[in-house]
Protein backbone atom coordinates (compact mmCIF):
# COMPACT_ATOMS: atom_id res chain seq x y z
CA UNK A 1 0.00 0.00 0.00
CA UNK A 2 1.32 3.44 -0.96
CA UNK A 3 2.20 5.51 2.09
CA UNK A 4 3.97 8.50 0.51
CA UNK A 5 4.10 10.39 -2.77
CA UNK A 6 7.43 11.66 -4.03
CA UNK A 7 6.89 14.32 -6.67
CA UNK A 8 9.12 16.18 -9.06
CA UNK A 9 8.72 19.94 -9.44
CA UNK A 10 9.67 21.11 -12.94
CA UNK A 11 7.67 19.53 -15.71
CA UNK A 12 5.06 18.23 -13.28
CA UNK A 13 3.94 20.87 -10.80
CA UNK A 14 5.85 23.85 -12.17
CA UNK A 15 5.73 24.96 -15.80
CA UNK A 16 8.27 27.17 -17.54
CA UNK A 17 6.51 29.01 -20.40
CA UNK A 18 8.92 29.18 -23.37
CA UNK A 19 8.12 32.86 -23.85
CA UNK A 20 10.14 33.74 -20.74
CA UNK A 21 13.46 32.84 -22.33
CA UNK A 22 12.35 33.78 -25.83
CA UNK A 23 11.46 37.35 -24.86
CA UNK A 24 14.55 37.78 -22.67
CA UNK A 25 16.79 36.69 -25.55
CA UNK A 26 15.02 38.87 -28.10
CA UNK A 27 15.18 42.00 -25.95
CA UNK A 28 18.89 41.49 -25.32
CA UNK A 29 19.82 40.76 -28.91
CA UNK A 30 20.50 37.06 -28.38
CA UNK A 31 19.48 34.26 -30.74
CA UNK A 32 16.53 32.14 -29.60
CA UNK A 33 17.68 29.24 -27.43
CA UNK A 34 20.97 30.87 -26.42
CA UNK A 35 20.02 31.30 -22.76
CA UNK A 36 18.87 27.71 -22.40
CA UNK A 37 21.97 26.36 -24.14
CA UNK A 38 24.25 28.22 -21.75
CA UNK A 39 22.24 27.76 -18.56
CA UNK A 40 21.64 24.04 -18.96
CA UNK A 41 25.05 23.05 -20.24
CA UNK A 42 26.35 20.27 -18.00
CA UNK A 43 29.47 22.11 -16.86
CA UNK A 44 27.42 25.02 -15.49
CA UNK A 45 24.21 23.34 -14.39
CA UNK A 46 25.50 20.27 -12.55
CA UNK A 47 27.58 22.22 -9.99
CA UNK A 48 24.57 24.45 -9.33
CA UNK A 49 22.14 21.61 -8.68
CA UNK A 50 24.56 19.64 -6.53
CA UNK A 51 25.44 22.56 -4.26
CA UNK A 52 28.94 23.21 -5.53
CA UNK A 53 27.93 26.68 -6.71
CA UNK A 54 25.08 28.92 -5.57
CA UNK A 55 22.21 30.02 -7.76
CA UNK A 56 23.72 33.50 -7.92
CA UNK A 57 27.09 32.12 -9.05
CA UNK A 58 25.38 29.95 -11.67
CA UNK A 59 23.50 32.87 -13.16
CA UNK A 60 26.69 34.95 -13.16
CA UNK A 61 28.45 32.17 -15.06
CA UNK A 62 25.59 31.99 -17.55
CA UNK A 63 25.90 35.73 -18.12
CA UNK A 64 29.66 35.46 -18.64
CA UNK A 65 29.26 32.65 -21.15
CA UNK A 66 26.62 34.55 -23.09
CA UNK A 67 28.82 37.62 -23.13
CA UNK A 68 31.72 35.57 -24.43
CA UNK A 69 29.67 33.84 -27.12
CA UNK A 70 27.66 36.92 -28.12
CA UNK A 71 29.73 40.02 -27.30
CA UNK A 72 27.36 42.36 -29.15
CA UNK A 73 24.33 41.29 -27.10
CA UNK A 74 23.35 42.52 -23.64
CA UNK A 75 24.02 39.35 -21.67
CA UNK A 76 23.47 41.02 -18.30
CA UNK A 77 20.01 42.21 -19.33
CA UNK A 78 19.15 38.79 -20.74
CA UNK A 79 19.98 36.93 -17.53
CA UNK A 80 18.28 39.53 -15.37
CA UNK A 81 15.09 39.34 -17.44
CA UNK A 82 15.15 35.53 -17.56
CA UNK A 83 15.74 35.30 -13.81
CA UNK A 84 12.70 37.39 -12.86
CA UNK A 85 10.12 34.62 -13.15
CA UNK A 86 9.69 31.75 -10.65
CA UNK A 87 7.73 29.86 -13.30
CA UNK A 88 4.04 29.02 -13.20
CA UNK A 89 2.00 26.40 -11.35
CA UNK A 90 -0.14 23.70 -12.89
CA UNK A 91 -3.16 24.23 -10.67
CA UNK A 92 -4.74 20.89 -11.61
CA UNK A 93 -1.67 19.01 -10.40
CA UNK A 94 -1.55 21.07 -7.23
CA UNK A 95 -5.18 20.23 -6.46
CA UNK A 96 -4.54 16.52 -7.07
CA UNK A 97 -1.60 16.56 -4.67
CA UNK A 98 -3.64 18.45 -2.09
CA UNK A 99 -6.31 15.76 -2.28
CA UNK A 100 -3.73 12.99 -1.93
CA UNK A 101 -2.13 14.75 1.02
CA UNK A 102 -5.26 14.06 3.05
CA UNK A 103 -4.21 10.39 2.93
CA UNK A 104 -0.41 10.34 2.59
CA UNK A 105 2.53 12.73 2.98
CA UNK A 106 3.74 14.59 -0.11
CA UNK A 107 7.50 14.85 -0.60
CA UNK A 108 9.06 17.22 -3.12
CA UNK A 109 12.20 15.71 -4.63
CA UNK A 110 13.82 18.00 -7.15
CA UNK A 111 17.06 18.82 -8.92
CA UNK A 112 17.19 22.50 -8.01
CA UNK A 113 19.55 25.32 -7.20
CA UNK A 114 19.84 27.22 -3.94
CA UNK A 115 16.98 29.45 -5.14
CA UNK A 116 14.38 26.72 -4.57
CA UNK A 117 13.10 28.01 -1.24
CA UNK A 118 12.62 31.50 -2.65
CA UNK A 119 10.82 30.16 -5.72
CA UNK A 120 8.46 28.04 -3.63
CA UNK A 121 7.60 31.07 -1.52
CA UNK A 122 6.96 33.22 -4.58
CA UNK A 123 4.75 30.51 -6.04
CA UNK A 124 2.92 30.22 -2.71
CA UNK A 125 3.52 26.48 -2.32
CA UNK A 126 6.19 26.40 0.39
CA UNK A 127 3.71 24.75 2.78
CA UNK A 128 2.24 22.25 0.31
CA UNK A 129 4.81 19.54 1.12
CA UNK A 130 5.54 17.46 4.19
CA UNK A 131 9.22 17.24 3.23
CA UNK A 132 11.44 18.90 0.62
CA UNK A 133 14.51 17.16 -0.78
CA UNK A 134 16.61 19.60 -2.80
CA UNK A 135 19.57 18.21 -4.75
CA UNK A 136 21.68 21.32 -4.14
CA UNK A 137 21.33 20.81 -0.39
CA UNK A 138 21.87 17.05 -0.50
CA UNK A 139 24.83 17.10 -2.89
CA UNK A 140 23.18 14.40 -5.02
CA UNK A 141 20.83 14.73 -7.96
CA UNK A 142 18.28 12.51 -9.62
CA UNK A 143 18.72 9.84 -10.88
CA UNK A 144 21.34 8.94 -8.26
CA UNK A 145 20.10 6.43 -5.69
CA UNK A 146 21.38 8.62 -2.85
CA UNK A 147 18.71 11.29 -3.30
CA UNK A 148 15.88 8.75 -3.41
CA UNK A 149 17.26 7.08 -0.30
CA UNK A 150 17.30 10.45 1.44
CA UNK A 151 13.66 11.05 0.50
CA UNK A 152 12.60 7.63 1.79
CA UNK A 153 14.60 8.00 5.00
CA UNK A 154 13.25 11.49 5.62
CA UNK A 155 9.69 10.31 5.11
CA UNK A 156 10.09 7.10 7.06
CA UNK A 157 8.77 4.76 4.39
CA UNK A 158 10.27 1.85 2.47
CA UNK A 159 10.78 1.87 -1.29
CA UNK A 160 7.78 -0.43 -1.77
CA UNK A 161 5.58 2.01 0.13
CA UNK A 162 6.49 5.02 -2.05
CA UNK A 163 5.11 6.34 -5.32
CA UNK A 164 7.27 8.64 -7.46
CA UNK A 165 6.23 10.88 -10.35
CA UNK A 166 8.66 12.68 -12.67
CA UNK A 167 8.56 13.84 -16.28
CA UNK A 168 12.05 12.41 -16.86
CA UNK A 169 11.93 8.70 -17.73
CA UNK A 170 15.51 8.10 -16.56
CA UNK A 171 14.67 9.46 -13.12
CA UNK A 172 11.63 7.21 -12.87
CA UNK A 173 13.57 4.16 -14.08
CA UNK A 174 16.18 4.70 -11.36
CA UNK A 175 13.48 4.90 -8.69
CA UNK A 176 11.73 1.78 -9.98
CA UNK A 177 15.00 -0.16 -9.79
CA UNK A 178 15.04 0.61 -6.08
CA UNK A 179 11.55 -0.84 -5.66
CA UNK A 180 9.62 2.44 -5.78
CA UNK A 181 6.42 2.55 -7.83
CA UNK A 182 7.08 5.01 -10.63
CA UNK A 183 5.05 7.06 -13.09
CA UNK A 184 6.46 9.03 -16.01
CA UNK A 185 4.40 12.20 -16.11
CA UNK A 186 2.76 12.78 -19.50
CA UNK A 187 -0.26 14.85 -18.61
CA UNK A 188 -2.88 15.40 -15.93
CA UNK A 189 -5.31 12.66 -16.95
CA UNK A 190 -2.88 9.69 -16.96
CA UNK A 191 -1.51 10.94 -13.64
CA UNK A 192 -4.99 11.14 -12.15
CA UNK A 193 -5.76 7.63 -13.37
CA UNK A 194 -2.60 6.30 -11.71
CA UNK A 195 -3.43 8.02 -8.43
CA UNK A 196 -6.92 6.51 -8.58
CA UNK A 197 -5.47 3.07 -9.28
CA UNK A 198 -3.32 3.37 -6.17
CA UNK A 199 -6.28 4.50 -4.08
CA UNK A 200 -4.74 7.89 -3.35
CA UNK A 201 -7.64 10.07 -4.46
Amino acid sequence: MTQAILTDLDGVLRIWPPDIQKEAAKEAGLPEGAISKAAFSNDLLFPAITGQTSDEQWRQQVMERLHKDFPDANAEQAVKRWSLSPGELDIEILELLRTCRKKVPIVLITNATSRLSSDLQRLGIQDEFDHIVNSSEEGHMKPSTEIYSTALRTTGVSAKQAFFVDDNADNVTAAVKMGITGHVYAGVNPFRQELNRLGLL
